[in-house]
């Protein structure tokens, strides 16, 4: 292929190819010289361009395929517009003499189509430069349309579209003739044609404005006649050209003066009448249809009345929202009058009804829905009610006529319904897209809009009340606050009018609607609701006997209430049950005797009555089934048994009941039926297992019933069929924005489209789309279709002789009956035997004997050679199902046999296609059969596929062929060649008319590429001609006119870009997907979309580039709705996804624009926050109304407040005109997730004097925090929206922003932090979240705000607080009645989910407080750091926090209290049910416990945590200063827990109150501790372990855990098990803390016994005392039963985490290596150092034995840390872990135990082991040197020789070792180690016992001396020689200090000489280095120490030596005279101090 890509066609090349490679060769030469043509230069291709031209009109003869001829003629006109133009006049002439050749054969045609097409390009590139020559070449083409056979006039219109393009107005002189030959084609019988013909005429009309004004009827009839036997292609294109037309005839400006008859303006009346006349009366002329009718045989065609639909939505949309706005009136009076009575046409017969309403729903939905905003589209509402109203009076009107005669048959009334059934359910849509943005609507009560809906309720109509309670049931689930009051309103007026049959009809619709409700709206009813209902049905069904006139109504009432309740769910139902088993059981007879007496009594009206009250029982009882399917259980089933076995008696009865009452009972009986089937179908087949026989005949008999005349297999099949066959059959049943008007072609035209008025119960069932009115089919349909699914069910469970009968007798009754009946039994029999298999299938069941086969075999045989192509189809389904369940190899291969067989042999479509599909699906559910059938299968399809007489064969075995390629997968690798080239042939030879068969191989070609899979990627020559085909492939559907198959496209490239992303053009392949994305059909738009998401997962930014590029290259507009230009790609989803309605795409735009946002936000903030903010800045136009409101109440600063929320930048481009609440939510949404990916970027985002310091340096950069104020005001405009969501998602926002920004400083005001200047806007957008109507669940989000602000510390003055603290209170005052108090407009769980919301925020506030206060009363540091901390924090504010939260801290600690008993309560086993509080607790109800559970979850641990804190801040010693005098309206029960304070129980004592309070909190945390589940938050495990924390800190809690050692172990094993389980630092560190206080609470009450016994034993021998602590006298400690033991445990789990090497079973296993001593991470130290903190104390706990047991654990686990951690840091510092080992082992060592007589002995022999073991360490363990810290050990060792009893250390070997290691530290060169040396030797020689300081004295001294006149000899030269020294120097003076009086001298004397050598004299310290200097002033100073102190001996040494003496004054003298000359001259006496205090000691001489 690489050959083809030259300028000019490569002919050597071409010739050498075969025929079909020679196509493939051109077309990608085409493709190829398209590009070239647009990069090359014009004198380049001037050179060329004689060559090329002939080139290219060469190939017209060469039978070239659609694709070719267009890519052909594309490129003619870019080569004659770039390159000259003077042989495009022969070019042209050669096409027409081509088009006027009189060949008529095939093989001449291309040639002749390809002439035209080149035409219309050559004209429409390069237009008015052809001059005149348009004239011959139109009248040429006109001429050639005559004869042209369908192609032809195809190609012929489009190329004439072309022309007319291309030449504008310039074409005036031929608009007739085009028009004239357009008109004929716009009736074609091709529908390719109809399609060409308009899009032809759409062009023409933007010039030849006679269209649009003298011809425009003629145009209207014209277009009315083409809906006529349309499909869906004609009826958009003709429909865009009709809507076109009209709109351009209402709004064009007419060419006045140049016209010379004036033309008539058209009205808006005349053009609805006009587009009226077609929905009402069809194509057909008046006269004619006015003979219809009066015949009474007209009916409009269906066909003609849909494209009409459309037609209105088009002619809308043209005109758009605005003109849509000022006309709503008009527009609004006319669609409502097409289905009023006034037009009998529309409306006279029910089926015409539903149908009409359902088209006029449809416009209405798309111009309201579609092109209003939200205020418009209040306004629509408005005006909608008042047309409810106007229409409601002429009812009134009648029925108030006294006459019954005139009020039944009112023609008035009967008008009305229709349009009232429109008006309600377009009002009920409406609302429901506006969701909470529609509140002001509904509280408007000048509009009345809830009154004009309940008042039609009792309108005469069933329709009419349905629709109306159909709209409240909208109202409810857009505005949850509304439910409640509506049902009441409806059961108060349904108790009230108990006596009007309407009233009961339509209030019981009404509430069972609003019932239904109940599940869209999260925050529920009231639970009592439920009871009320349930006892009015009761009411009704008893009552129904008593009044003969309403006992039909009061029955289906009562039973349809019942139905309602039970969606509400197990919670509701279960508490009822028993009352309605027993009304189930009541209205079935108990046994068959009794029905038989039945049978005989009654008359048809008791029969009926009868009939509808059991059908109504089987429904409530489906209803229970399928919503509270929980409440199943086997006892419940039994119950049900008797009258569901009754219930099939009576099916059995019901044709004899029917013989002798009469017609009256037909549709009553249909009902039962239909009932009993859907409850049969829910229901498992063993409840009725006795009577599967019995249902069996039945339903047999239902299928073949003589009764059924109309076959409607469109609602009965497409379940049974796959779905990915359904496209093979009709456009209509795939998928399409106009799905709900085309379904009516699906049905026959005798058959009505579904309407809830033919099934009442389905108003509460959950619907599929919550927005769709539910829309069942008839009864005698809807029999029929659960008789299938139910047949399916009951044959598979009977037993197989019955099964083989039941079979037969299907067979036999198709044989039996003839022509249109047969069919209807074939489509019932076939529906049945499908659902068997497909049913036996599923449940991997089989299908019996073989003599079943038969049978089975013969009906599915006949049905795939149906004329039907759906039963075809679902036959071939059946087909594969039935060899799947035969599950017999040679039974499959037979069954594949005789499809070939039949394809070889039949020559018929039917045959061909079914058996081709049956091929198709046999692989499809059995694999590969086998590779002899695999090639036979091929072979067939292969030539199948290429027979040009039949599309749909074609059609139907490639898609077959799809399907074997999908199944055979490896297999079919041998095949793939062939298999493309057959693919491709076909692409570039089918007519693109046949565009079925082109999607058919689009997914051939999918099902390759996926085939191939990876292997695309490879770079060998038949891969690589592979992968250039199935590009190819791609490339020719992507130029297809048929948007379905473009769809196959971009899925095709989708595959490639996954397995092959280098060899995929991803520009050409964004700009295809950007082209179509607006398109109007919704299959392409998802494929674009779901293309779209897998790109961007990768690509984003590449993607976003290539789309922008693309726009702005392009001269015109992408396509008119996408603004890619202005907004990019992502604006233009944005605003796609406002108005897009298909959920699935929805989802797909969400998700693309999530991945973008992942990708690219960070990169392009700006641009993205942009987007956000225009998207979001519709919901200021009612911000600004709020927030005025809102400031009135700030008496402060209200002009400041509002100034800041309400300036508006007006002129912000409305690239978002209305965006809808959704949108603005998605909006809000993507500001949060911006916000979390610049967490992840780079910290200048949070950081604001960064990002502007980086700003100025590139102005590229952008950082998040310089956009804050955008943000805040983002979130501001959300919050405080009328739409709920949009309110939780702002308020979301905020809290987003308050959590990330409340600690970035703000850099203009130090000590102050950014956030501070937008109070106002937090203040403000809380505010209107508290007001009272506001529903909970927005409250609970801004009490999250509000405590998250307050804790945030952002306002440090108290008055700025009180603003957002007074909210919170005013919540508090609201709940402190608990539940009782809240609203009863929801559930009871809502009530106790905002109480719970308010305490958490109350609580969390409170936790910072005591922090505050607790770290501000530390002292604090007097640094400039911390003074400006506390300037920030203000010592006001942290205690003016605390003192806010005091006021109301009394009734917040019992409210807390009290919820956390609820919690304890609710958290119980369910086998502890019973001992629940009945009435529930004191925040939730008992029956509405679960839901509540959920509430509690969120808020406990932090609740716990503040109730902690305020007991610990009363010290469990004060009782509560409220206690008794509660403020509460009603007593909540916690302080006496669980004993109501009204109940007459003993007072408890404040002791018993407080052991209560104590086991509560402890009992919440282990019980949550011990089991934690997976979804338990870090937040609320820390809270958890801070609470205990807190309690802990408290001596009387910490006495309770000290005497109860049982419950320091559980919580200590509990406590260790998070420890295991949870791997955050933070969290470890505070169960050790916990640890850690257990162990000194145990540690408290062992000395408090201790000295107790001592008190109480005083006068006892010390030996009588009993011994206390752990280990008794035994020192045992029992595993389970010990705190030490479980403490070890605990400590060691953390340690051995954190050093693995002190895991002794690892060290010691042989073949583990010594490791080196090791940093841990700050994390680890940390938990290191407290697990060590805690061992230290452990000894404290034992008795002296138990001491000694655990002793050697401790030392070990400490030592080891010392060991493992004792690394060498710069500066000779010690690492903080050894640092805490030495601590731990000072405190060890100086333990009480080691001295206790009892213990000492074992003490001393341990720690001298434990010394042993730290000296060890020094020596090289297996030759390797460790590379420890000599100064951590040599620490160790001091601590060792300070802290135990002399005994310990003193003995030699050990003594001599320690001396020993001094020694050899002392020699180390490192100077740190030196100095550290010589201070631990000081304090060694200090050391109080000289047993212990002597020996190292002895030893050592004179080593030191040594070192100190090395020193001497040599000079220190820096700074550390000099600390050395100046250390020596320290040590020796401690030592004069220590000596006995008779060596003191001696000392002294060695001493000096050494001192004194240092001294310079007056000459040497002027040139003295400072080093020198300093060393002189340091022995100066020592010496004029030692000099006072001991006089005698220093004269006796200076006398003894004079050369000293002289030295030592000469230096005296020399200090003396720089004082004296410092003293005059400097100014400052600062530096007199230390001067003059050596002077002052000089005179010791």
């Amino acid at each position: 292929m690489e050959l083809a890509h030259s300028l000019l066609l490569n002919e050597e090349a071409y010739n050498q190819l075969g025929e079909v490679q020679k196509a493939e060769f051109i077309f990608d030469w085409l493709r190829y010289l398209e590009k070239l043509l647009l990069a090359t230069s014009r004198n380049d291709v001037k050179e060329k361009q004689k060559t090329l031209v002939e080139q290219l009109l060469s190939l017209l003869n060469s039978s070239l395929g659609p694709p070719t001829r267009k890519l052909l003629a594309k490129n003619l006109g870019i080569l004659y517009s770039i390159g000259d133009t003077f042989s495009v006049y022969a070019t042209i002439d050669k096409c027409n003499d081509l088009i006027r050749s009189k060949d008529d054969s095939p093989s001449y045609l291309p040639t002749k189509l390809a002439a035209v097409v080149c035409l219309g390009s050559l004209y429409k590139k390069l237009g008015r430069v052809l001059g005149n020559t348009f004239t011959d070449t139109v009248e040429n083409i006109l001429k050639a349309i005559k004869s042209a056979e369908s192609q032809g006039r195809y190609e012929i219109m489009l190329s004439l579209q072309n022309i007319l393009k291309g030449l504008g107005a310039a074409a005036a002189p031929c608009h007739r003739d085009v028009y004239k030959a357009a008109r004929s084609c716009l009736t074609d019988r091709s529908m390719a044609v109809r399609c060409a013909a308009a899009k032809c005429l759409l062009e023409l009309q933007n010039e030849a404005s006679f269209m649009w004004s003298t011809d425009l009827d003629s145009v209207a009839t014209l277009c009315f006649k083409s809906f006529e036997g349309s499909n869906y292609d004609v009826r958009i294109s003709v429909s865009k050209l009709l809507g076109t037309v009209l709109a351009n005839a209402l709004i064009s400006k007419h060419p006045g003066a140049a016209s010379r008859q004036s033309i008539r303006r058209v009205s808006l009346e005349e053009v609805l009448e006009l587009l009226g006349t077609g929905f009402l009366r069809g194509s057909s002329g008046f006269l004619r249809a006015s003979g219809d009718m009066l015949k009474g045989t007209s009916s409009v065609n269906r066909d003609v009345r849909v494209g009409v639909t459309q037609a209105y939505v088009v002619f809308i949309s043209t005109l758009g929202g605005a003109w849509l706005e000022k006309n709503f009136a008009a527009f609004l009076s006319h669609m409502l009058s097409l289905v009023s009575q006034s037009h009998p046409k529309a409306t006279q017969v029910q089926i015409d009804a539903v149908c009409s309403r359902r088209c006029v729903l449809f416009i209405l939905r798309a111009t309201i829905g579609g092109l209003l905003g939200e205020k418009a589209q209040i306004a629509a509402a408005k005006d909608l009610c008042q047309t409810i109203w106007k229409l409601k009076k002429i009812v009134d009107a009648v029925m108030s006529d006294g006459n019954l005669e005139t009020r039944l048959g009112s023609t008035d009334v009967a008008a009305s319904q229709n349009m009232l059934v429109c008006a309600l359910q377009e009002l009920g849509n409406l609302i429901h897209s506006l969701g909470t943005t529609a509140a002001p609507l509904l509280q408007d009560s000048s509009e009345g809009i809830l009154d004009s809906v309940i008042e039609v309720i009792l309108h005469p109509s069933v329709a009419v009340r349905l629709a109306a309670a159909w709209c409240l049931r909208c109202i409810a689930v857009a505005s949850p606050a509304y439910l409640t009051p509506l049902l009441d309103r409806c059961l108060e007026r349904l108790t009230l009018l108990k006596s009007s049959p309407e009233a009961i009809t339509g209030f019981s619709f009404a509430v069972a609607a609003l019932l239904g409700a109940e599940k869209h709206c999260p925050l529920g009813i009231p639970h009592r609701k439920g009871k009320i209902i349930l006892t009015l049905a009761e009411d009704l069904l008893c009552s129904a006997t008593q009044n003969s006139r309403l006992s039909a109504q009061r029955t289906q009432a009562g039973w349809l209430l019942i139905a309602s309740v039970m969606t509400l769910g197990p919670a509701v139902v279960s508490h009822h049950l028993a009352r309605v088993l027993l009304l189930w059981k009541c209205v079935f007879p108990v046994s068959p005797k009794d029905l038989e007496t039945e049978k005989s009594r009654g008359d048809s009206f008791t029969w009926q009555v009868t009939l509808e009250g059991r059908a109504g029982a089987l429904c409530a009882i489906k209803s229970f089934v399928s919503h509270c399917g929980d409440l199943l259980t086997e006892e419940v089933i039994q119950h049900l048994l008797p009258p569901l076995s009754c219930a099939v008696d009576l099916l059995t009865q019901l044709s004899s009941i029917l013989k002798t009452y009469g017609s009256p009972l037909k549709t009553p009986s249909v009902v039962y039926r239909q009932r009993l089937y859907e409850l049969l179908v829910l229901l498992p087949p063993e409840t009725y297992k006795g009577n599967l026989c019995v249902i069996l005949r039945e339903l047999a008999a239902d299928l073949t019933a003589p009764d059924t005349q109309v076959a409607a297999p469109t609602f009965l099949l497409p379940p049974l069929c796959h779905q990915n066959d359904l496209f093979l059959l009709s456009p209509l049943l795939q998928e399409t924005d106009h799905r709900l008007i085309e379904e009516q072609l699906l049905l026959s035209n005798g058959i009505a489209c579904g309407s809830l008025e033919y099934d009442p119960y389905s108003i509460y069932e959950k619907d599929v789309e919550a927005d769709s009115v539910p829309k069942p089919l008839l009864p005698t349909l809807s029999v029929i279709s659960s008789a299938v699914k139910l047949f399916g069910v009951v044959c598979a469970h009977v037993g197989e002789a019955q099964r083989l009968l039941i079979l037969e007798q299907l067979l036999n009754a198709i044989k039996h009956t003839k022509g249109a009946r047969q069919q209807v039994v074939r489509l019932h029999v076939v529906s049945s035997v499908s659902s068997f298999l497909k049913y036996v299938a599923g449940s991997k069941g089989n299908l019996g004997p073989e003599e079943m086969r038969r049978p089975a075999l013969a009906l599915v045989m006949g049905a795939l050679e149906s004329p039907s192509p759906l039963l075809r189809c679902a036959a071939a389904e059946a087909w594969a199902r039935l060899a799947q369940v035969v599950d017999d190899g040679p039974f499959t291969a037979s069954l594949a046999q005789v499809s070939f067989d039949k394809l070889k042999s039949a020559r018929d479509v039917v045959t061909r296609t079914g058996h081709s599909l049956a091929l198709g699906s046999l692989h499809r559910y059995l694999g590969g059969i086998s590779s002899q059938h695999l090639n036979s299968c091929v072979g067939v399809l292969y030539t199948l596929s290429q027979d040009s007489t039949s599309p749909d064969v074609q059609t139907w075995a490639l898609h077959a062929l799809s399907l074997i390629i999908d199944s055979a997968a490896s297999l079919y690798y041998m095949h793939v060649e062939p298999t493309l080239s057959l693919i491709i042939m076909l692409l570039l030879n089918v007519p693109t008319t046949h565009a079925e068969v082109h999607q058919s191989l689009g997914r051939c070609l999918n099902a390759l590429i996926t085939t191939l899979g990876p292997e695309l990627q490879g770079n060998s020559t038949s891969v690589s001609a592979l992968r250039t085909s199935c590009l190819l492939g791609c490339a020719v559907m992507q130029d297809n006119p048929d948007c379905l198959v473009r769809a196959q496209a971009i899925t095709c490239l989708q595959q490639l870009h996954m397995f092959a992303p280098r060899h995929v053009n991803l520009s050409s392949l964004v700009s295809s997907l950007c082209v179509n994305l607006c398109s109007p059909y919704l299959l392409l738009r998802r494929a674009v979309l779901a293309c779209l998401r897998q790109l961007v997962q990768r690509e984003a930014a590449e993607v976003s580039e290539y789309a922008l590029m693309l726009a702005k290259e392009s001269k015109q507009g992408l396509t008119p709705d996408a603004k890619i230009r202005e907004i990019g790609l992502e604006g233009a989803l944005l605003a796609l996804l406002d108005k897009e309605t298909d959920h699935r795409l929805c989802q797909d735009i969400r998700e693309t624009l999530n991945h973008m946002l992942t990708s690219m936000a960070v990169e392009k903030l700006s641009f993205w926050l942009k987007l956000c903010k225009d998207v979001l800045a519709a919901s200021a136009d009612f911000t600004a109304v709020t927030c005025v409101d809102t400031m009135q109440e700030e008496e402060g600063d209200k002009g400041d407040d509002a100034s800041v929320l309400t300036t508006r930048n007006d002129d912000r481009s409305h690239l978002f005109p209305n965006p809808r609440w959704a949108t603005r939510v998605f909006a809000a949404e993507c500001v949060c997730r911006i916000i979390t990916q610049c967490e992840t970027a780079h910290g200048a985002h949070f950081d604001i004097a960064l990002a502007q310091e980086m700003k100025k340096r590139d102005s590229r950069n952008d950082f998040l925090v310089l956009h804050l104020a955008d943000v805040i005001r983002m979130a501001f405009m959300a919050a405080t929206d009328h739409s709920d969501q949009l309110r939780l998602s702002g308020l979301e926002t905020l809290l987003v922003v308050i959590r990330r920004f409340a600690t970035v400083p703000e850099p203009e005001f130090p000590g102050h932090v950014i956030l501070e200047q937008y109070q106002a806007n937090v203040g403000a957008a809380l505010r209107p979240a508290f007001t009272s109507d506001t529903p909970p669940d927005v409250t609970v989000k801004a009490c999250q705000v509000c405590s998250a602000w307050i804790a945030s510390g952002v306002v440090s003055d108290l008055n700025d607080l009180r603003r957002v603290h007074h909210l919170l209170v005013s919540s508090l005052t609201k709940i402190q009645a608990g539940k009782e108090a809240l609203s009863h407009l929801y559930n009871e769980s809502a009530s106790t989910m905002e109480i719970l919301a308010v305490l958490r925020a109350w609580a969390e506030v409170y936790v910072i407080a005591v922090e505050r206060h607790k770290n501000h009363k530390q002292p604090l540091k007097t640094t400039t750091t911390c003074s400006e901390e506390s300037v920030r924090n203000g010592s006001y504010s942290s205690d003016g926090l605390i003192d806010l939260v005091h006021t109301d801290l009394g009734t917040l600690s019992r409210l807390w209290l009290a919820a956390l008993q609820d919690f304890a309560l609710l958290s119980l086993p369910s086998e502890f049910a019973s001992q629940l509080p009945i009435e529930g607790g004191a925040f939730y109800t008992a029956e509405t416990s679960e839901n509540a559970k959920l509430h509690y979850y969120k808020s406990w641990a932090l609740i716990l945590h503040a109730t902690a804190l305020w007991l610990t801040s009363t010290g469990f010693v004060v009782a509560d200063p409220d206690e008794g005098a509660s403020n509460l309206s009603r007593p909540v029960t916690p302080t006496s827990m669980c004993q109501g304070s009204s109940s007459g129980a003993t007072v408890k004592s404040p002791e018993d109150v407080y052991t209560d309070r104590f086991h509560l909190i402890l009992g919440i945390s282990v019980e949550f501790l011990c089991s934690l589940r997976s979804d338990a938050t870090m937040e609320s495990i820390t809270a958890c372990l801070h609470a205990l924390q807190a309690l802990l800190d408290v001596p009387w809690p910490r006495s309770k855990i000290g005497s109860d050692q049982d419950l320091g172990i559980e919580l200590l094993n509990v406590l260790h098990r998070v420890i295991l389980t949870r791997e955050s630092p933070s969290i470890q560190l505070a169960s050790l803390e916990v640890v850690r206080q257990i162990i000194c609470a145990a540690q408290e009450h062992v000395k408090e016994k201790r000295r107790s016994a001592e008190v109480d034993d005083g006068a006892a021998e010390k030996e009588t005392l009993p011994e206390f602590g752990e280990g008794k006298d035994t020192g045992g400690l029992v595993p389970g039963k010990s705190l030490v033991f479980a403490t070890l445990e605990l400590c060691v789990c953390i340690l051995v985490r954190q050093l693995p090497e002190l895991n002794p079973k690892l060290t010691a296993s042989p073949g583990v290596k010594a490791s080196k001593p090791q940093i841990l991470s700050e994390d680890g130290s940390h938990l290191v150092s407290a697990a060590l903190v805690i061992l230290s104390e452990l000894p404290a706990v034992c008795s002296p034995e138990g001491s000694i047991s655990v002793l050697p654990t401790i030392l070990y686990l400490t030592i080891g840390v010392l060991r493992e951690t004792a690394v060498k840091l710069p500066g000779g510092q010690l690492s903080s872990t050894v640092t805490a080992s030495l601590q731990a082992l000072r405190g060890i060592l100086s333990s009480p135990m080691a001295r206790a007589e009892k213990s000492q002995t074992a003490w001393t022999d341990l720690l001298r082991s434990a010394l042993t073991t730290i000296l060890d360490c020094w020596d090289p363990v297996d030759g390797t040197h460790q590379e420890l810290d000599e100064v951590s050990l040599l620490t160790a060792i001091t601590v060792f020789i300070l802290s135990t009893s002399p005994e310990v250390t003193i003995i030699p070997c050990l003594q001599k070792r320690c001396i020993e290691k001094f020694k050899v530290t002392l020699e180390i060169k490192d100077p740190m180690v030196q100095i550290k040396t010589y201070q631990l030797l000081l304090s060694i020689f200090q050391y109080p016992n000289p047993a212990i300081s002597y020996p190292y004295i002895y030893c050592l001294v004179s080593f030191i001396m040594e070192k100190l006149q090395d020193i001497d000899k040599k000079k220190p030269k820096d700074t550390t020689e000099l600390q050395i020294f100046q250390e020596g120097i320290k040590v020796l003076g401690a030592l004069v200090t220590i000596a006995e009086e008779q060596h003191r001298s001696q000392l002294v004397a060695s001493l000096l000489p050494i001192l004194i050598s240092f001294l310079l004299d007056e000459n040497a310290l002027g040139s003295a280095t400072a080093i020198m200097r300093n060393l002189h002033d340091f022995v100066l100073q020592t010496l004029m120490q030692i000099g006072p102190q001991y006089s005698s001996v220093f004269k006796s040494v200076m006398a003894s030596s004079p050369a000293l003496k002289t030295r030592l004054e000469a230096a005296i003298k020399v200090n003396q005279e720089s004082v004296r000359v410092r003293t005059p001259t400097s100014k400052h006496t600062k530096h007199l101090g230390k001067d003059s205090s050596i002077q002052l000691k000089t005179n010791f001489l």
